[in-house]
C-alpha cells in the first residue's frame, strides 16, 4: 500500500504576532522580526496582506498581494544587504 501526500505543507511560514511596530515571522525553522521602519512596505498593509506569504524554494519569502519578495538570507545577515528601500 502506498501513501499519498495530501495537500501541501502549510506550516512553512507563519506570521505569529503583528503589532503597530512590526511583525514576527517563523520560516524555515527560525523566527524573524520585521520592523516597519526597516521594512516600510508592510507599514500600511492590512493584516490579511501580511499574512498572505509564501516560502519559495526554501529561500525566498513572497507577499503576492504586496509585490514584496525577500530572501531569508537578507533577514539572517542584513549587513550583507546594505540597500534600503526609499518608500
Amino acid at each position: 500500500m502506498k501513501l499519498k501526500t495530501l495537500g501541501k505543507d502549510t506550516s512553512q511560514v507563519d506570521i505569529t504576532v503583528v503589532t503597530e511596530h512590526g511583525f514576527w515571522l517563523f520560516a524555515a525553522g527560525k523566527e524573524y522580526y520585521l520592523d516597519f521602519e526597516t521594512y516600510p512596505w508592510f507599514k500600511s498593509a492590512s493584516i490579511a496582506e501580511i499574512m498572505n506569504v509564501n516560502l519559495l524554494h526554501g529561500t525566498a519569502l513572497v507577499w503576492p498581494d504586496l509585490d514584496v519578495d525577500l530572501e531569508l538570507a537578507s533577514l539572517e545577515h542584513p549587513e550583507n544587504y546594505p540597500l534600503v528601500s526609499q518608500v
